[in-house]
């Protein structure tokens, strides 16, 4: 993307990133077509302004919804890793402990992912981890879809310069992620995955492994942020870590679901995470093959369909 080009606002009258005001919906779509967030989508912007019914109507196949989500990700992603470069990211606040923070670029992310996937869509919903939950700009002719949205999953791999963290972003039709994106710039991998349709990066169907044998697998996993919680949850992985053929803790949730989905690791255990951590990874998991069992407590186990038994088991008993 042309960095002195920014993808502009379609929602607010606003352009992302500190830039001027805009002027309408028409003109701001026509000048969004080098975006990558807007490649097949960009004729139905065209038309927002013209048919108001079109900013609800939740007629948009779900193709187009991959292109959207996959766009807005890429650009989200881009931005960060470019103020990541510069050295610009500096903690802007703390949420759940001292430990659990948040940057600025966070919420820039997630201004830019808001500003063109509700640009797009008016109507739909919005939960984001830094923005929180709206119910569409369109409150009074809702379209039935929500997007779910982490701007930087894995902000404090993101604060230190490790490469491992990602943007996440997927779309829910009555309360289930029919559509996602995870977007992991630092090795320019894009997860993708529709619902029914398998998972894929770089145009290739993700599988599972076919690891049976929980001595033989690799583990991947997560830490909460609080104190107490961690208590409980280093024991656990201390007797597992020998049952197993190792533990990773790559600090992203979104990143170890598309790892198990690559194949990359068998599976995946963790507990407390937000509806934003886990909406995209979880399908694009399950896509690939994964059995993933989660809680609405945020406690997720997944792994390959003759992985999972022994797994769920060994994880009752060691808890």
């Amino acid at each position: 993307m042309n960095g002195n080009k920014k993808c502009r606002s379609l929602s607010e009258p606003v352009w992302v990133w500190g830039a001027p005001r805009l002027i309408d919906a028409r003109s701001a779509a026509a000048e969004t077509c080098e975006s990558r967030a807007l490649p097949s989508v960009a004729p139905r912007l065209l038309m927002v302004d013209a048919d108001p019914a079109s900013r609800s109507n939740d007629d948009w196949p779900l193709e187009d919804l991959l292109d959207l989500a996959v766009g807005a990700a890429e650009e989200a992603g881009e931005r960060a890793q470019q103020r990541r470069r510069a050295g610009s990211v500096t903690v802007a606040a703390t949420k759940s402990s001292r430990t659990d923070v948040v940057t600025e670029v966070d919420r820039e992310a997630e201004q830019l992912l808001r500003s063109v996937l509700l640009g797009a869509r008016p109507g739909d919903a919005w939960l984001g981890e830094e923005t929180g939950a709206t119910a569409g700009a369109d409150s009074e002719n809702q379209s039935g879809f929500r997007w779910v949205v982490d701007p930087i999953d894995g902000t404090v791999n993101f604060l230190y310069g490790l490469p491992c963290w990602a943007v996440s972003v997927a779309g829910q039709r009555g309360g289930e992620t029919v559509v996602a994106a995870v977007v992991v710039p630092s090795t320019g991998e894009t997860f993708s995955a529709i619902r029914g349709r398998g998972a894929h990066l770089a145009g290739q169907r993700l599988a599972v492994s076919a690891c049976n044998e929980l001595s033989q697998a690799l583990v991947a996993t997560g830490f909460a942020y609080q104190s107490q919680v961690r208590a409980r949850q280093g024991p656990v992985v201390g007797e597992l870590v020998s049952r197993v053929r190792d533990i990773r803790r790559m600090g992203a949730a979104s990143v170890d679901l598309c790892s198990l989905a690559a194949g990359r690791v068998d599976a995946f255990f963790e507990s407390g995470l937000s509806p934003w951590d886990l909406a995209a990874g979880e399908l694009i998991a399950r896509e690939a093959g994964a059995t993933v069992n989660a809680t609405t407590d945020g406690d997720v186990v997944a792994a390959g369909p003759q992985l999972i038994a022994p797994f769920l088991a060994e994880l009752a008993r060691l808890q």
